[in-house]
């Protein structure tokens, strides 16, 4: 294990996101808000604590990165960045503990939503920009973004790459990996602007619309508000969050074929269909249950199902209704939106459409196969015959997320809670959602969860966001042994 080289590259990513800090620094300058110098101060020991980082390892920075090493410093730069980005929340005293911060700087990073704020709008305005900046970097990975701005990785950034976006296939969109990551980031920042050109038509303030535009593309579902989108009481500001969170959760290689002029591929694509349909049948569903017990017209049925289904689905975890009050048939329809996700290779969390979509056909194929035990049958996606390889890691991706699932909602309980609120945050947690059910639902948060219980939830944050393979990997044995 090299970890000079991986404290070097934690240490420069550190500087890179103490830069962004100073964003939310001017952003209170110009308010006149008393968390200046707090938030300056955090700053400014992010970048001298990053600084210092890649100094003393600077001799290392152009060392090959070897296969134990990538996981490392993934997993290692994700839980440096949540410490120095909860020291805000700690410096300006918006927060009392050390728990509440991190978990908070976590939910922000891993784009999770999950929030331990009972007064939202208290806050000042830099730290509402900074809690919002936290989930936009996050959004479409802070790896991706250092492979964009340090060349010097050259084709080592590859191997990074795939452990914090892990795929079926990473696929370059141009031959340099470095291009690659710019024009993710570059389709990413086209639809943050025009998300935020709709929230202002729609009637919000610029901070309230810049804020939100990050959050949505990010789908991650920090508000500026006590009551998160409801706030706004608008059918075209729900509409238009709807539309762009739905877009959030499509693969970002499908609009850059788009803007190639292939957009084709949108048809083709078997998991956007799947994902479109998932959409469209869970809004439907969730509608027709909630017509004439919780809304007492179609069109409010259809507004807030297909809201709240999009948004849990996606992992965006905004809300416009209470759907803890839904019935029982809503509120599990929900639970298992979050379980699937949007699309892979998005800013969605959960298990993923593609993921979803392969388990069924292999399960119908195996059941095809006890009616032809002679048959040969295959596992396609877009024409593409699946290796056994490729199943068995999704397999063993669905394994290892269920086995999670079911030790952290056994922890949470142990902990004194019941199992609605358990289990449906741990699942909130892994999908990188935010809100849940019982205790920490829509209209609640999750200030009332035990330390012990934040810190499990933090963790499910973390392995969901960096898709679990990079995260558990650690705790084998055998991965430290030379």
């Amino acid at each position: 294990m090299n970890f000079p080289l991986i404290l070097n590259l934690a240490g420069t990513i550190l500087m890179i996101v103490s830069l962004f800090m100073f964003i939310p620094v001017g952003v209170s300058a110009l308010t006149a808000q008393p968390d200046l110098k707090p938030l300056l101060l955090a700053a400014v020991l992010t970048l001298v604590s990053g600084g210092l980082l890649s100094l003393v390892t600077r001799g290392h920075s152009k060392d090959e990165f070897r296969h134990r090493d990538v996981f490392t410093v993934v997993t290692l730069t994700w839980l440096l960045v949540s410490l120095f980005g909860c020291l805000p929340y700690l410096f300006s005293g918006a927060m009392d503990s050390f728990t509440d911060a991190y978990f908070e700087a976590m939910a922000g990073f891993t784009t999770t939503g999950a929030t331990v704020l009972s007064d939202i709008e208290a806050l000042p305005m830099g730290l509402l920009f900074w809690r919002s900046f936290t989930q936009w970097l996050g959004g479409m990975g802070i790896i991706l973004f250092a492979l964009a701005v340090l060349p010097f990785l050259g084709s080592r950034g590859m191997q990074l790459f795939k452990a914090e976006v892990p795929e079926l296939t990473v696929e370059r969109l141009r031959p340099r990996l470095i291009d690659t990551a710019k024009h993710l980031w570059y389709i990413y920042l086209a639809l943050t602007g025009a998300a935020f050109v709709l929230y202002l038509a729609g009637g919000m303030g610029i901070f309230d619309a810049v804020c939100h535009a990050f959050t949505t593309l990010a789908t991650g579902g920090f508000s500026t508000k006590n009551a998160s989108i409801g706030h706004f009481q608008s059918p075209f500001i729900d509409v238009t969050c709807t539309v762009v969170m739905f877009l959030a959760g499509i693969n970002y290689a499908l609009y850059f074929y788009c803007l190639r002029g292939n957009p084709g591929r949108f048809l083709r694509s078997g998991e956007f269909k799947f994902y479109a349909a998932m959409g469209v049948g869970a809004i439907l569903l969730i509608a027709f249950a909630t017509y004439g017990t919780s809304y007492s017209s179609v069109g409010e049925s259809l507004r807030y199902a297909s809201f709240q289904a999009v948004s849990i689905m996606t992992g965006t975890g905004y809300t416009t209704a209470d759907y803890d009050a839904w019935m029982p048939f809503a509120k599990v329809l929900l639970v298992l939106l979050m379980f699937c996700g949007g699309m892979i290779g998005s800013t969605s969390g959960g298990m993923k459409q593609i993921r979803v979509l392969l388990v069924f056909r292999q399960g119908y194929r195996e059941l095809y196969q006890i009616i032809h035990p002679h048959a040969v049958t295959t596992v396609k996606v877009d024409g593409k015959v699946l290796s056994k390889e490729v199943l068995g890691s999704i397999w063993g991706f669905l394994f290892l997320f269920v086995l999670i699932c079911a030790v952290a909602t056994l922890a949470m309980a142990a902990l004194g809670l019941d199992m609605v609120t358990a289990a449906s945050t741990v699942i909130s947690a892994m999908s990188n959602v935010g809100p849940a059910l019982g205790e920490a639902g829509p209209t609640d948060n999750y200030a009332s969860i035990p330390v012990a219980g934040k810190w499990v939830l933090a963790f499910c944050m973390l392995a969901g966001r960096l898709e679990i393979y990079t995260v558990m990997v650690l705790f084998v044995p055998r991965f430290w042994k030379k």
